[in-house]
């Protein structure tokens, strides 16, 4: 199969962005969210005031949401032998998450945390279900090769204290997570990457853009501006333009500062026209984009992670040297 790469060239990439909306089931759990996605928001501006970094404009910004809601759902317990329920402390008190066991002690190993898509706030055991290559949500290629991994649920998702805020406090979870996994004895710290697969993706893109705290950064199927989700979603003040802006991956592309690869199918359902929105305003090096062709929203998850799992494994220098080709793409989805 052949692959688009969408490089971070000025002024290049000039794309028709109109495919109308169309719903998908988010997650491999039982809760089978659904999401919007593949409808393009116009009018947006893009790289403006670009002195100004996400995190200073976050700052002092108080949220206003116009509906508390959280999820009240008990974490299951995983397999004994592949992961363990932890407990790592964020702004809003204790949160759940799961990790998986380290493949041997008294070793360091590369580790990545894994936002899945639907309601990412919530976390339950579907992550360790066998899952079909064609919508594999699980991001399993990660411990499978040995690479620790850490699904963090955020505030609002299962018995978490706080409520969802939509793509806002979620960032500064992230960020705790991290935090937590870089203090484990068996994680090397130097070595912790972020992934996230749509609503998730979506999410990467906005810790990317507030921290240098990662070696590198994999979005699969984001949307450049939040308003393309469903209100579920959204439940701040949708009348301030403000929350919008601050919830923007497209708005905040400058103040990406490690490695940044962002990856969707081509086909439909798909979040094409979002990535090709992202790539044409974006004039930041450190950002790459790959349209995958034969693959969607869904099926583009299985084959890239599993390429991904293999790079961060080789990526054992003092600073990160992942390059993704086209080649190589075509040479996975084509086993």
């Amino acid at each position: 199969m052949n692959k688009i790469l969408f490089a971070i060239l000025m002024g290049f990439l000039v794309i028709s962005c109109d495919a109308p909306p169309q719903q998908k089931s988010e997650t491999t759990t039982p809760q089978q969210n659904t999401i919007r996605i593949g409808n393009m928001v116009d009018g947006f501006r893009p790289n403006a005031d670009k002195g100004v970094t996400l995190t200073e404009a976050r700052r002092g910004f108080q949220t206003k949401l116009i509906r508390q809601e959280s999820a009240s759902k008990i974490v299951p317990e995983p397999p004994a032998q592949l992961a363990r329920i932890v407990y790592y402390d964020a702004k809003v008190g204790k949160l759940a998450a799961y990790i998986s066991k380290p493949p041997q002690q008294g070793q360091r190993f590369p580790a990545i945390i894994w936002i899945s898509g639907g309601d990412y706030n919530t976390i339950d055991d579907g992550f360790f279900r066998n899952a079909p290559p064609e919508n594999d949500q699980t991001a399993s290629a990660f411990p499978q090769a040995g690479i620790v991994i850490m699904y963090p649920s955020l505030r609002g998702g299962n018995k978490n204290p706080g409520v969802r805020e939509g793509f806002f406090g979620e960032v500064d979870d992230v960020l705790a997570a991290a935090d937590y996994l870089a203090k484990q004895d068996f994680v090397d710290p130097q070595r912790i990457y972020l992934g996230g697969h749509s609503t998730g993706g979506t999410l990467a893109l906005l810790v990317a853009e507030s921290t240098q705290r990662f070696r590198a950064i994999f979005s699969f199927g984001p949307v450049e501006d939040v308003r393309n989700y469903d209100d579920e979603y959204l439940p701040f003040d949708q009348s301030n333009e403000q929350e919008f802006e601050l919830r923007a991956p497209q708005r905040w592309i400058q103040s990406i500062q490690r490695p940044v690869f962002v990856f969707e199918g081509e086909e439909q359902p798909g979040n094409a026209d979002s990535l090709r929105s992202l790539a044409r305003n974006s004039r930041n090096p450190l950002v790459q984009f790959h349209l995958v062709k034969g693959t969607d929203h869904f099926s583009v998850l299985s084959p890239t992670t599993q390429l991904l799992a293999k790079k961060i494994l080789q990526d054992n220098k003092s600073s990160t040297k992942i390059t993704i080709t086209e080649t190589e793409l075509n040479q996975l989805l084509t086993k």
